[in-house]
Parts: structure tokens; C-alpha cells; sequence
């Protein structure tokens, strides 16, 4: 249950860096609410992820899972430039995170 807990703290980063794109300086209602709605409940959903995870691997995982999202969706909504070498950079990211998940299931951590 960890990793879904951590799964949905990502989505929630994910939410919260848009979010914080749209605010322009906090001065935009709707966004600076929904960036603070989606800090706390990607803080939250992480708090529950670390009950069994390792803190360097749940966080790790959330902040990779937030900035590959954050760059995918990033160039889907806003427009943002996509290059080979941010691809590059997401393989290396995800390879990092399956390494983790992999790791927690060599040492016998819940899953």
C-alpha cells in the first residue's frame, strides 16, 4: 500500500508545480488555492508512504515521479520545449525509481 500512497503523493506534486505555473506570484485565486490544496495532500500521502518506506527511497521516488510529470505534462498544457536530452534524463530518472523498487524488494520492504 506504500507505493500506491506514493503514487498518489506524486500525482499530487505534480499538481502542485502546475498549479504554482498558473498562480503568476500567488496573485490568481483558483491556482494559489489549488496549490496549496495539492502541497498538503501530496505532504500527506507521502507521510503515509514513509510509515513503511525508507525516507531516502519514498522521497526519491516522489520528487523523480514529480519532475518527469511535471516536465511531461509541462509540455502538454503550457507548451514547454521537449528535447532528446530531457529524454534522456526521464529514462535515467525511471530507471532510478525501478532500481529503488526493485532494491525494496530484494531487502524484503512491504510493498
Amino acid at each position: 500500500m506504500a507505493w500506491v500512497y506514493l503514487l498518489i503523493a506524486s500525482v499530487f506534486e505534480i499538481v502542485f508545480a502546475l498549479a504554482t505555473n498558473a498562480t503568476h506570484g500567488f496573485t490568481v485565486l483558483g491556482p494559489s488555492l489549488l496549490t496549496a490544496a495539492a502541497a498538503a495532500g501530496g505532504i500527506f500521502f507521502l507521510s503515509l508512504a514513509l510509515k513503511s518506506l525508507d525516507v531516502g527511497v519514498g522521497y526519491t521516488v516522489w520528487t523523480g515521479i514529480g519532475s518527469v510529470g511535471t516536465v511531461l505534462f509541462g509540455a502538454a498544457v503550457f507548451g514547454e520545449e521537449f528535447t532528446p536530452a530531457k529524454v534522456l534524463a526521464f529514462v535515467l530518472i525511471i530507471g532510478g525509481v525501478v532500481g529503488l523498487k526493485i532494491a525494496d524488494k530484494l531487502t524484503g520492504a512491504p510493498a
